[in-house]
């Protein structure tokens, strides 16, 4: 894909240098060396330019970002993707379950890849996967993939710095305080490459927020629906604090094998907020409860109401 980027130069930048603009707007030193190789990647004022030209206020920069390969892997598998916002630079999907981001050796289709890469094949573009922030293959929600180089250097920096806010909304069993914080180290389950536990003594910080929105019954189980936002990103911490705390997840198979109100972990992620890579522009992006999901608060509403009226 090609993405043309135009820049008006402002006063605060008025004697700085074309590569020390471009530092400041986040391109890594990877991406400039790339620019470097190729003349016309940079221009100012509508002629070619180095990154050790000054710029002062009214001049106007052209960063063209081209890249000419694509992820040859993983093959372009049809399959409806819920897209819930895109432009030049992002593409945020409504993640569905029973879906692993990336081809593996025990399911090389029918993953997100396959899905995006059959996406932009279909429009005639060449395209790098790049997703900026991983779910499990059964939590459901919002997923966001970069579209060329920069906004995904951009966004994985940030997502280091915990510069992308990330709801999520989960069932869980029982009633759950109104609101707390775990604090509890998490690490790998000795003998196992996926379980995780709560390691007091080797895991690392893990610290997850969480407030109960909804209690409810469902067939003479107490239910919590819970949001939770994340100040750490280990492997499973969500559903690895809540069985801690003794509120494991519906459905889970793994940390909560007797309950199968769900065929999955009622896990989703509901809500992100984060400023555009490009544009600065600050983004809400929700996606709406999955169908499993939605259809459970459903059913426990109409009991609650039938319980309701014969009292």
């Amino acid at each position: 894909m090609t993405r043309k980027i135009h820049y008006m130069i402002e006063e605060k930048y008025s004697g700085k240098s074309i590569g020390e603009f471009l530092k400041e707007k986040e391109y890594s030193r990877t991406i400039i060396i790339e620019l470097k190789k190729t003349p016309v990647s940079i221009q100012k004022n509508g002629k070619m330019a180095t990154v050790n030209e000054l710029l002062k206020v009214g001049d106007y920069l052209d960063i063209t970002l081209s890249e000419e390969v694509t992820s040859e892997n993983i093959v372009p598998n049809a399959c409806k993707i819920d897209i819930l916002y895109e432009d030049e630079d992002l593409l945020v999907v409504n993640k569905d379950y029973n879906m692993p981001i990336h081809p593996s050796v025990n399911h090389y289709e029918h993953t997100l890849a396959n899905s995006v890469m059959d996406y932009f094949n279909k429009q005639g573009k060449k395209h790098v996967f790049r997703c900026i922030n991983r779910l499990d293959r059964d939590t459901t929600g919002t997923t966001i993939i970069a579209k060329n180089m920069l906004s995904a250097s951009i966004l994985a920096k940030r997502m280091e710095r915990r510069q992308l806010s990330r709801t999520y909304i989960a069932f869980v069993e029982g009633m759950t305080p109104e609101e707390g914080c775990i604090d509890f180290p998490i690490g790998r389950v000795e003998g196992s490459i996926i379980e995780r536990k709560v390691d007091l003594q080797n895991g690392k910080t893990a610290i997850t927020h969480y407030k109960r929105l909804q209690t409810l019954e469902v067939d003479k189980k107490q239910i919590s629906i819970v949001e939770l936002h994340l100040e750490t990103g280990r492997t499973h911490q969500i559903r690895v604090h809540m069985s801690y705390m003794g509120y494991p997840l519906l459905g889970d198979f793994l940390y909560n094998p007797e309950n199968h109100m769900l065929t999955r972990q009622g896990l989703h992620a509901s809500k992100m907020v984060f400023h555009h890579p490009i544009t600065n522009e600050k983004l809400f992006i929700e996606a709406p409860l999955p169908k499993d999901m939605a259809m459970l608060l459903e059913r426990a509403n109409q009991l609650t109401c039938s319980y309701s009226k014969t009292e």
